[in-house]
């Protein structure tokens, strides 16, 4: 009886260590995919984990000269700044207006742009409209924002067609504060719009074609197997990444904004991205810039997470 017992005891522990031998010997065997894995993880080890230990500039007030340990700790300061800086409310506000713009007129764009082009059944030509719509997204915002320059300065090319055919006087689209706002939407919808049909098109892609020949024979229409087929197929792809644009709300893009600024239209289009060059950078005013930079990350986050709870509540998957 004691041997049976031993020898019992002895398998119950092989069973125990078993799993990690199990681990051990799996990791061993992918030993070949974890090593292509390695430069992209070093990457992000590297240039976004390890800068956020920087982030500690935001409690204390600090000093080029001190460095990071004997620069005063000053803790909440900085934080209670952004809310007492009549600046940084007028920033916020811009960022906010911008970001609703941008969620209200350009997310739908490539939504509605992938539904048009599931239409088109000539093969050919649907890939020649997607190459065309979708090759924008591979310019720099610095050549975008030279296309739009050259076409609407007061010299420019929608200039002189309004002259000529309508006899008015130069319109200064650039300068104009009240056009700002609308610019930055169509620049961020002609860029991005064709390649963000790409996720739509890949999950229309995933549609039961049983389910349209069900319908033509039940008699729908064209517009009833798009509202009760094609847009419930790709719904949990439109909140998903509705959800995470939701977490970028206060983050408008830095290099197109600082790119179209300039001082006749600072007052509406500096937002927090070009707010925290300004002051972090230009103005030395380090610790402030980077309370601001986390205050922005910190929203992002709650964002995030109340879109993906209130999504769940619906009865969708969320993103976790």
């Amino acid at each position: 009886m004691a041997t049976t017992s031993v020898e019992a005891s002895k398998t119950v522990i092989k069973s125990k260590k078993a799993p990690a031998k199990s681990l051990a010997s799996r990791l061993f065997r992918e030993r070949y995919g974890f090593l292509l894995l390695l430069p992209g993880l070093l990457y992000f080890i590297w240039f976004r984990y390890v800068p956020m230990l920087g982030n500690i500039i935001a409690f204390e007030d600090y000093s080029p000269f001190k460095g990071f340990i004997e620069s005063e700790w000053v803790g909440l300061k900085h934080f209670k700044r952004i809310f007492e800086d009549a600046e940084v409310i007028r920033v916020l506000w811009n960022t906010l207006w911008l970001s609703f713009l941008q969620i209200a007129f350009a997310f739908p764009v490539p939504i509605v742009l992938a539904l048009m082009l599931n239409e088109v059944k000539n093969q050919r030509v649907k890939r020649i409209i997607q190459s065309v719509v979708y090759l924008p997204h591979f310019l720099s915002w610095v050549v975008v924002v030279g296309i739009v320059t050259i076409f609407l300065k007061t010299e420019g090319i929608v200039n002189k067609g309004l002259n000529m055919a309508f006899g008015m006087e130069a319109i200064p689209f650039l300068q104009q504060p009240g056009w700002f706002m609308p610019l930055i939407v169509l620049e961020v919808i002609w860029k991005e719009a064709g390649w963000g049909t790409i996720i739509f098109l890949a999950a229309l892609a995933g549609v039961n074609p049983t389910l349209y020949e069900a319908a033509i024979v039940d008699g729908a229409s064209r517009w009833r197997q798009l509202w009760h087929i094609t847009l419930p197929a790709i719904r949990g792809t439109i909140i998903i990444l509705l959800i995470l644009r939701l977490g970028s709300v206060l983050d408008s893009g830095f290099t197109q904004i600082f790119l179209m600024l300039n001082p006749f239209t600072m007052d509406v289009g500096n937002v927090l991205d070009t707010f925290v060059y300004f002051k972090g950078i230009q103005q030395s005013d380090f610790s402030f810039g980077t309370a601001v930079g986390l205050f922005k990350g910190l929203i992002g986050l709650v964002l995030i997470l109340a879109a993906n709870k209130i999504a769940k509540k619906f009865g969708e998957d969320g993103v976790f």
